[in-house]
């Protein structure tokens, strides 16, 4: 039996797993899933209730302020209390968020009681899902750090944009739209048994009660002064996500006007993040390889720079040709994991204090579901579609550049690099 169990863990390991928290990554694609049921509809279907594009992009706008508020906290809580804890948090918010936005809001079409109750469902995520990630940079070795984290997004954006998609389309047609919502209570019970019951492995990091709690929280702003390189990843993490949660607030629309209804979309959009898990993965183990900077600034800014004008300007080269505007649109999800080893890249720049430069990475995975809406919400009047999109092709082209400043110690391309680096050349120390 102690064999069978070794020889799980060697596997586990080798394919970039920490083989301690295997339940852990279940359980957070499962509560992911329960999260992303309404990711690809929710827009629409008030616009169909009533509601204004600009009602709209304002509800999601105060949904991912308190997403980027939220993940933040996750870093710094999570070594400063434990991941458990933050994640049982995060867990508690989401349904109290959940019942108020459907039993209350959602009902009788309350926009008040929208904004405040989806504003608190919007601390659960972050929370449950980001400390989580938190406990895999203390778990994982750091030659294997890029597909541990490369595995993380796998589930996370498995849970979130593919099965939570794939999911809801045929909710929706048994359920309806509300109790299609209800259901994700459900499903994040079971994530949250997985992540938290059945997943016994501990957090490694023992040293959070050296500090305040305070203390903790302010190392989260103060990392970025003492380090600027992590403000830097930081701003790169905004610009990767930005456009996923911009373009539900329109595309919807705009497909429709090329003739594609909405199950069509969401089919796509499912599709996209298939392949965008898949990526997931590939990218953790080419930026292992290939060097983690390297593969957020080339295949992530610029390639997603060009795929996303592909993608919006496809149904107007291809018609209406679903599998054409399909590939258009996986080809964006692809390339979109090129900014995975980010995850790796931005922890590995600091020698303590990773869950603060997690804090910070948190934070700016965080802030697109806040700065995407906005964006939408501020320019779409002016611009049109097409001048929402140029905005967003752009930021893709800064994120590059940013990532070109980006450097591990000796300019190596991963943290392991830069240990060999260290060792090999000695006479480089001062002295």
């Amino acid at each position: 039996m102690q064999t069978n169990t070794h020889s799980e863990n060697s596997l586990l390991s080798r394919m970039g797993l920490p083989p301690g928290l295997s339940w852990g990554y279940l359980g957070v694609l499962i509560f992911m899933m329960g999260d992303g049921v309404e990711q690809g509809w929710l827009s629409p279907y008030l616009i169909e209730q009533g509601m204004s594009i600009q009602q709209s992009a304002t509800l999601f706008t105060a949904y991912g302020i308190t997403i980027a508020v939220s993940s933040w906290f996750s870093g710094v809580l999570a070594e400063g209390f434990g991941p458990k804890k933050t994640m049982m948090a995060g867990l508690l918010l989401y349904i109290l968020g959940t019942v108020g936005f459907v039993g209350y809001g959602l009902n009788d079409l309350n926009f008040g009681i929208m904004i405040i109750t989806y504003a608190i469902r919007g601390f659960g995520y972050p929370l449950f899902a980001y400390s989580f990630l938190v406990w895999i940079t203390y778990s994982s070795p750091q030659k294997a750090l890029g597909r541990a984290v490369g595995w993380f997004w796998f589930v996370f954006t498995g849970g979130l944009n593919v099965f939570g998609a794939y999911y809801s389309s045929l909710a929706i047609k048994h359920l309806g739209y509300l109790d299609t919502l209800w259901s994700s209570i459900f499903w994040v019970l079971v994530g949250a048994f997985f992540a938290l019951v059945l997943n016994k492995s501990k957090f490694p990091s023992e040293a959070a009660g050296t500090s305040s709690k305070m203390q903790e929280l302010a190392k989260g702003l103060t990392i970025m002064r003492e380090e600027p390189k992590v403000l830097l990843g930081g701003l790169v993490r905004i610009i990767n996500t930005t456009a996923q949660f911009a373009f539900p607030v329109f595309l919807p629309m705009y497909m429709a006007e090329h003739g594609f209804s909405t199950t069509e979309w969401l089919q796509i959009w499912g599709t996209i993040f298939t392949a965008n898990i898949a990526f997931n993965l590939i990218f953790g183990f080419v930026g292992d390889r290939f060097g983690w900077r390297n593969t957020v600034m080339w295949f992530g800014g610029v390639g997603c720079a060009f795929s996303t004008l592909l993608f919006y300007y496809s149904p107007l080269l291809f018609g209406s040709s679903f599998w054409l505007v399909m590939l258009a649109g996986v080809l964006w999800g692809a390339l979109l994991a090129g900014y995975v080893p980010l995850s790796a890249l931005v922890p590995s720049l600091v020698q303590k204090d990773k869950g603060a430069a997690m804090a910070v990475l948190n934070l700016g995975a965080g802030l697109p579901v806040f700065v995407g809406p906005a964006i939408v919400g501020l320019f779409i009047g002016s611009v049109g579609n097409s001048g929402v999109i140029w905005i967003l092709a752009v930021l893709y082209l800064v994120s590059a550049v940013l990532t070109r400043f980006i450097t591990l110690p000796q300019n190596a391309r991963t943290a392991q690099h830069a240990v060999e680096n260290a060792a090999a050349a000695p006479s480089a120390l001062p002295g």
